[in-house]
């Protein structure tokens, strides 16, 4: 049985559970599922002994198949694709896939840098006005660049369900780079219709649905600073 090491927080890690449940496998019957410790205050530390041997970063998420041990997500994902084909998260022919790839790669390389500029929003503000002034700075340019890409997609998506022509590891991608935006009260999806139709499509997907409800489930036991900030903004 294969054995997946994820993390509570950890945004690459929940896309190869996501991408798991796509094909079709069920943690306890055809992989199994450790959550390795983590807290806001200490992160990762001390690191799991396994993830540590495995990936030189130390980064869940690590996935061991028999002999066989994978680090990255997008590397763990193209396996699984190998692995079972059916369905496939990666369409046929050089061309198509080079395309869904380089989406996959647009929300890790470009969208997620910008939403960890939001990232201030998971701890306490500073006490000093002049600090914290320039937090939030950095956030409403974080924002507004965000929508620019928002606006970008959305266009992308006008009358389609995916971001090719079926559901492939670009959509796990972005959407799990948008549920951490929207973690950080990022900007909404409302005037973006096409964007917010293609949420609404994949969120009732049960992995994806899985995926944000435990994630929004370690947000309300580790991360109370969110729904603090979110008060303040008054949502």
């Amino acid at each position: 049985m294969m054995k997946l090491y994820s993390a509570p927080l950890s945004l690459f890690a929940r896309k190869v559970e996501i991408a798991l449940s796509e094909k079709g496998l069920v943690e306890g019957r055809d992989y199994a599922r450790e959550m390795v410790p983590f807290t806001q205050e200490r992160g990762y530390q001390p690191k799991h002994p396994i993830v540590l041997e495995v990936n030189p970063k130390g980064q869940v998420p690590v996935l061991i198949d028999g002999d066989l041990r994978l680090y990255d997500s997008t590397l763990i994902l193209e396996y699984l694709d190998d692995k079972f084909p059916s369905p496939p998260l990666l369409p046929k022919g050089a061309e198509a896939r080079a395309g869904v790839r380089q989406q996959e790669l647009y929300a890790d390389e470009i969208l997620f840098p910008m939403m960890r500029k939001l990232g201030y929003r998971t701890g306490p503000l500073p006490a000093d006005p002049a600090e914290r002034a320039a937090l939030e700075k950095t956030g409403r340019e974080a924002e507004a660049a965000i929508a620019r890409e928002f606006a970008a997609l959305d266009a992308q998506l006008a009358g389609r369900d995916f971001l090719w022509h079926d559901i492939s590891v670009a959509d796990i991608g972005l959407f799990m780079t948008m549920l951490y935006i929207r973690r950080m009260h990022g900007p909404k999806l409302d005037p973006f219709r096409s964007l917010a139709r293609w949420w609404r499509k994949l969120i009732e997907r049960p992995g994806f649905a899985r995926a944000a409800e435990e994630i929004a489930a370690a947000d309300r036991a580790m991360t109370p600073a969110l729904a603090e900030y979110a008060k303040l903004r008054g949502q």
